[in-house]
């Protein structure tokens, strides 16, 4: 708190001088400015946490000095200084993106306990973000963020697959984050420093796609009015990525079979074969096996593409990455929206970890940055989730009283944490003391 800085605006030199003065002897580092254009210089060079600032100065006034350094540093709080007659203004400035006001003459107690409020809850801030950024830290990997059992086998096994040459394929359901892992496998590989190419085999018709794939020659079809590299040409080297490869036709099966046997391919029209290095991985929902009974996937080609499996588990069998993964996506996009968001209330997180996710990582990061948008206050509350998506989930939700409430967050964040108390304190707001006392009253085994 002491070094917490503090700029005092205001065109009276006994207004700045005495309240600056004041702030100073209670342990704050405090700078001044006698008009906007000063404050300005000021915010550039130091970056204060605090601005107090009269609201009624020449030239620029407090509200359009507010803007303007809540431009300049958006983290910056604002708390105006007015005189009674001016207090609607006041109330405006609020209204614009003030913290609060105090009245001249003002009360030195007054403004120091709102300034003390203020500082801490910053400081609060701050706090939490860096333990969040530090636990997202510790369970993150290639942009994978996860710590339960089953995502941290399929991480040791992108580590291991990554060092050879082996086809891939990642199973599981839409959302679960397929091409996360492709990603993170190409980035681990001795191809890091080549193209990584996605394709979709859903998203075009097949004619398309094979042309996409293996390019074309000038003139092999309508429309083919200059000669096109495929993208297995521009990922020569590298890594491709057939997303979906449970949807591709089957005359397209049978040139990827070709190419994974044979190293080669020509392009639609053309008669010369062309070789490329390439690994290729890929990915689907489907179940091939049933594909392969029905006829509609080629045996042979299955085992080329399968040679490592990689399974992704649904996000409610992995419940344990639940608050990671929300708290991961509320960083992002508060940051991307420029709100100051802290966290879900007890009763929010709850919700979202009851719920099933059908949609998996996908759903959970498109609910989190709605609520975002929506959120009126600094924490996620149940009104700013997706109602039409988490209402069977607050419907099975047995109702609980405010104890029950409180020691379930309390477990969430000791898990979070990985029992460690100085830290779930500090998220919690409260001393290590008291929450040493609420995890024996809750019957927790407690760890010191």
């Amino acid at each position: 708190m002491k070094r917490f800085k503090i700029l005092v605006v205001d065109d009276e030199a006994i207004v700045r001088e005495s309240l600056g003065d004041w702030l100073k002897d209670v342990g704050y580092q405090v700078f001044t400015a006698e008009n906007g254009h000063k404050a300005l210089e000021v915010i550039e060079k130091e970056k204060p946490g605090i601005m107090i600032a009269d609201l009624v100065m020449p030239g620029m006034d407090g509200i359009e000095l507010m803007k303007r350094a809540k431009a300049q540093q958006p983290k910056i709080e604002v708390i105006i200084i007015t005189a009674y007659a001016s207090i609607p203004t006041a109330i405006t400035a609020m209204k614009e993106g003030a913290y609060d006001y105090i009245e001249k003459p003002f009360c030195p107690e007054r403004a120091e306990l709102l300034v003390k409020k203020l500082a801490e809850h910053q400081e609060l801030v701050e706090e939490n973000l860096s333990l969040r950024q530090r636990l997202e830290d510790r369970y993150r990997f290639e942009n994978i963020i996860a710590k339960s059992s089953k995502m941290q086998r399929v991480i040791e096994v992108i580590k291991v697959v990554a060092k050879s040459n082996a086809t891939v394929l990642i199973t599981g359901e839409s959302g679960t984050g397929k091409e996360l892992v492709a990603r993170a496998i190409h980035s681990q590989s001795h191809r890091r420093n080549k193209s990584f190419v996605a394709v979709s085999c859903a998203a075009l018709p097949e004619s398309l796609l094979e042309s996409e794939l293996f390019g074309h020659e000038k003139g092999s079809f309508t429309g083919a009015y200059a000669q096109k590299k495929g993208k297995f040409e521009f990922a020569n080297g590298g890594t491709l990525f057939l997303d979906e490869v449970g949807e591709m036709s089957a005359n397209i099966q049978v040139h990827l079979l070709r190419i994974l046997e044979e190293k080669e391919f020509t392009r639609v029209g053309g008669n010369e074969p062309i070789r490329v290095d390439v690994r290729v991985i890929s990915a689907t929902n489907k179940d091939l096996r049933k594909a392969i009974e029905k006829q509609e996937f080629r045996e042979d080609l299955y085992y080329r593409l399968n040679v490592v499996n990689i399974e992704l588990p649904p996000l409610r069998e992995r419940k344990e990455d639940i608050p990671l993964l929300a708290e991961h996506f509320l960083n992002k996009f508060a940051m991307e929206n420029q709100k100051e968001i802290t966290g879900f209330s007890p009763e929010a997180m709850e919700l979202v970890l009851n719920y099933d996710w059908p949609g998996n990582v996908r759903e959970l990061e498109n609910a989190i940055a709605r609520a975002i948008i929506l959120a009126k206050d600094s924490i996620i509350t149940i009104a700013d989730l997706p109602q039409e998506n988490l209402s069977l989930a607050y419907s099975t939700t047995p109702r609980k009283n405010l104890k029950e409430v409180e020691k379930g967050h309390i477990r969430n964040i000791l898990r979070e944490t990985g029992e460690n108390y100085s830290e779930a304190a500090r998220i919690l707001g409260i001393s290590r003391m008291t929450l040493y006392n609420k995890a024996k009253e809750y019957g927790f085994d407690v760890k010191k």
